[in-house]
């Protein structure tokens, strides 16, 4: 079990990667996972925040910043399998796991696949189906290719990964693969219906996914379907958050967005 309580990095040896991963503070175990392009430092900022009660997982997924990409497509249910790998590499029989857009996705299938790993989930602005994002979003994936790999190099993304990446000129293969998973139609709603592990769902009000999709989400894991009662008796073990003037671009740096997961994960 760890127990340190000072910043530590690794590399996990699990599916064939060379997962890495970063510790930091100490007590109940939370793993964090970033969105899509991005690494331990898109969500650096939660990580010091959760780590001054928590001992904070963060983790670079496949073909993100330290960790490499192989011949193995991008997908969520291939990370969330990593990940649930590095849980027990770490000695941890669960943990708390939040994930933001595409790490959220991640988090999500961990719990589908591997629901003796979590404890409990925390979805950050990711839909259950591909339609759930709005028309726009979804024609923006649609478009996204490798042309836009050097149209990014001005980006904090690419600056990141330049920095960091064991093969900077991976970044078009990287770009590449993230558009073919975008493109990949789903619908999890049979899944999500059949989570029972405590979970919460974070959306900004202006996100890019409508606050009706959130409603849905909710409701597949039994939220919303009545009035809780006076002394609270009808609430589920789930949650629902919409953060006010969050969109999916800046909603982890909403100052409500860690003190609202605080609450739930207790």
């Amino acid at each position: 079990m760890l127990t340190s309580t000072e910043k530590s990095t690794g590399y996990a040896t699990v599916n064939g990667l060379n997962l890495y991963y970063e510790v930091e503070g100490g007590g109940e175990p939370l793993i964090l996972l970033h969105g899509g392009l991005g690494s331990t430092t898109m969500i650096a900022g939660v990580t010091a925040q959760f780590s001054k009660q928590r001992q904070v997982i963060a983790v670079d997924l496949y073909g993100h910043g330290r960790t490499a990409l192989t011949d193995r497509p991008i997908g969520s249910e291939s990370m969330a399998d990593d990940v649930a790998a590095l849980i027990e590499f770490l000695g941890l029989e669960t943990a708390d796991v939040m994930g933001y857009s595409l790490g959220a996705a991640t988090a999500l299938q961990l719990t589908i696949r591997h629901p003796e790993r979590v404890k409990k989930l925390v979805v950050v602005s990711t839909p259950y189906k591909r339609t759930g994002w709005f028309p726009e979003v979804l024609a923006a994936m649609d478009q996204m290719g490798p042309g836009m790999a050097e149209m990014m190099k001005c980006s904090p993304l690419y600056q990141t990964y330049a920095r960091v990446a064991p093969r900077p000129e991976d970044w078009p293969v990287l770009i590449t693969r993230i558009a073919e998973s975008l493109r990949k139609d789903y619908d999890r709603s049979k899944d999500v219906a059949a989570i029972t592990v405590p979970t919460m769902l974070v959306f900004g009000d202006a996100d890019a996914v409508p606050p009706a999709h959130a409603a849905e989400f909710f409701g597949l894991l039994g939220g919303g379907k009545k009035d809780a009662g006076w002394d609270g008796s009808g609430l589920t073990q789930n949650r629902l958050a919409l953060l006010p003037g969050a969109t999916h671009y800046n909603i982890l740096e909403s100052p409500l967005l860690v003190p609202a997961i605080a609450q739930f994960l207790g």
